[in-house]
């Protein structure tokens, strides 16, 4: 790449990768002093284990095996959580690329998988109560496809709601 010296328009040579890496820095600094986003707070860390009880109950019940957490299926999960959290709405798409296939996909989730969504104030005992109400939520908990899951929350920026999510896999 090549530009003109203002002052004395000499060309100078400018190396590529050079000018790519000071555009990408600059657009990082600019993006990372942009304050108008709240930062949702009170990530789940280990809700996966915290579900496990819920979801081994579950499946005895219907005579299935057991699910086992995953952690990258729990990190799909607080991807999810946390996309809800900031964009304040619960959807299983909360942007351009943040889809569901997007998200299995950029996680490396191999194989069928399904994804289970909440948002309330309740703890574990009513989100799982609720998924059973639901016939899709009920069905994917069920699939005996899946051997292992993911869950995550995040809380809102008010600290008041959590986003839940839950990703099923093989």
């Amino acid at each position: 790449m090549t530009i003109l010296d203002s002052q004395t328009s000499t060309p100078i040579a400018l190396d590529r990768r050079f000018v790519l890496t000071g555009v990408g820095a600059t657009l990082l600094l600019g993006l990372a002093g942009c304050g108008t986003m709240q930062t949702p707070t009170g990530s789940s860390s280990g809700a996966s284990s915290e579900g496990t009880p819920f979801l081994r109950r579950i499946r005895e019940q219907y005579g299935l095996p057991l699910m086992s957490p995953d952690r990258t299926l729990e990190r799909a999960a607080l991807e999810q959580s946390a996309f809800m959290a900031q964009a304040g709405k619960m959807d299983h798409t909360t942007g351009p690329g943040r889809d569901f296939a997007s998200r299995v996909k950029n996680n490396g989730i191999k194989g069928a998988a399904a994804e289970n969504l909440a948002v309330g104030r309740f703890g574990m005992e009513k989100l799982f109560d609720m998924w059973m109400a639901s016939t899709g939520h009920r069905n994917n908990m069920l699939n005996p496809a899946f051997g292992k899951f993911g869950l995550a929350y995040t809380y809102d920026a008010s600290g008041e709601r959590r986003y839940w999510a839950l990703v099923l896999g093989r």
